[in-house]
């Protein structure tokens, strides 16, 4: 089997399935190599530069299989080489059974680096084992917070934050792997899938790979604050809102979301009770520039454009509503909330693409449990031409909200 000399020292035989780095400045000289199954391929580009760069090379028949798996130990030399940050010590054993294998050299690098937190695999590392890209958004975050303190408190701050997949809504995702998600998208580091998903328990592909390696390589020469999408989905995990990152609007006289959050706010009919749980902004002034970490979740980009109005955000509110009226309905709901605070359906179809609960069109039955029914709304536009807006809880607490001018 081929050998080859990777930084005049470790040398590893091609059962890493054509994954190379290469630190001699000749390689990246090279001419790329044209593949004949990546034409047309959406990560065609960065396969190219992967390439030119050395992280990877092709196969014997011409092909690079884009579509191909990548295993831990591949992926943890590609992190541990391409790494600019030199670790002080390699303790070498961390895990039994990379005896003697071709990578326990980089994964022990990689776990000095920060990347693998030996803890994750009690049962042994298993090196061959097609890395998830779960696996591969907390080994990246966890680099960047081991280089960073910022991205460290990044990952502090996006615990309980809404992450704009599918998966954050049906099944859930444990608070333990949130904070490493949001840092993956946050940076843009990872992407969701077309049907919403992040993918948490799929493989990474080699083409996924090779964006990602580009991608990492240009995050981590940036503060974590130079992320919008990061910005918003820590405050959101801190606040219960992303209204700072996102527009020009700001909580009044010292209020906050977080100090109404969780507080019940009973109907002026009293029929019943509601209590707010996050107030996401998204920038839909323009309808061809929508600015937002969430739009996606909620802006369907067909829309008619009268809902893009220069100077006007659309606000996205989560809600439970704890009915006390026996067949309490939506006429209950529109006639005891306040404007501003009142909302209305979600008006697309995404609530079903990312299996999250609106409120209905219609009058469904049993639709409003009195245990208490929890969705997203689409509350009153913000603009900066209008008053400022109130909520009072029944506790007294109050919430303002207008803009940075007023």
């Amino acid at each position: 089997m081929k050998k080859l000399i990777l930084n005049s020292l470790v040398v590893v035989s091609l059962v890493c399935i054509s994954l190379v780095i290469q630190v001699n400045p000749a390689a990246a000289a090279e001419p790329i190599v044209t593949f004949t199954d990546i034409k047309g391929h959406w990560a065609k580009a960065a396969i190219d530069t992967a390439v030119k760069n050395g992280y990877f090379k092709g196969y014997a028949d011409g092909t690079f299989k884009p579509n191909g798996s990548v295993t831990r130990a591949e992926f943890a030399a590609l992190l541990a080489r391409a790494s600019k940050v030199q670790p002080e010590t390699a303790q070498p054993g961390n895990f039994p059974d990379l005896a003697g294998h071709w990578s326990e050299t980089e994964v022990n690098r990689a776990v000095a680096l920060g990347y693998i937190n030996v803890s994750d695999y009690p049962n042994g590392f298993k090196p061959s084992t097609p890395i998830t890209r779960m696996e591969i958004a907390k080994w990246m975050a966890s680099g960047l917070a081991a280089a960073d303190p910022e991205y460290k408190q990044a990952l502090q701050d996006t615990v309980t934050t809404v992450l704009p997949v599918k998966e954050y809504f049906k099944p859930g995702i444990p608070q333990s792997q949130s904070p490493y998600i949001a840092i993956s998208l946050g940076t843009k580091l990872m992407s969701g899938y077309h049907d919403g998903s992040f993918g948490l328990t799929q493989n990474a592909t080699r083409a996924e790979t090779s964006a990602i390696l580009l991608r990492l390589d240009d995050v981590s020469q940036q503060q974590a604050s130079s992320f919008v999408g990061l910005n918003e989905l820590r405050e959101v995990g801190t606040k219960r809102t992303n209204m700072e990152t996102i527009s020009p609007f700001r909580t009044l006289n010292d209020t906050s979301v977080n100090g109404v959050v969780g507080k019940k706010y009973t109907f002026r009919n009293k029929s019943g009770s509601v209590v707010l749980n996050n107030y996401i902004v998204v920038d839909t002034q323009y309808v061809n520039n929508i600015k937002g970490i969430y739009a996606p979740l909620f802006v369907d980009k067909s829309e008619d454009s009268k809902y893009h109005v220069p100077g006007t955000y659309r606000v996205f509110g989560e809600i439970t509503i704890y009915p006390q009226k026996e067949g309490f309905n939506l006429d209950d709901y529109y006639s005891g909330m306040r404007n501003g605070f009142s909302g209305f359906f979600i008006n697309n179809n995404l609530h079903e693409k990312f299996g999250y609960k609106t409120m209905p069109r219609n009058y469904p039955k049993d639709f409003f449990l009195k245990s208490g029914v929890t969705l997203w709304l689409e509350f009153s536009w913000l603009s900066v031409d209008e008053d400022s807006r109130w909520l009072i809880t029944d506790d007294g607490t109050e919430l303002g909200i207008g803009a940075k001018s007023n």
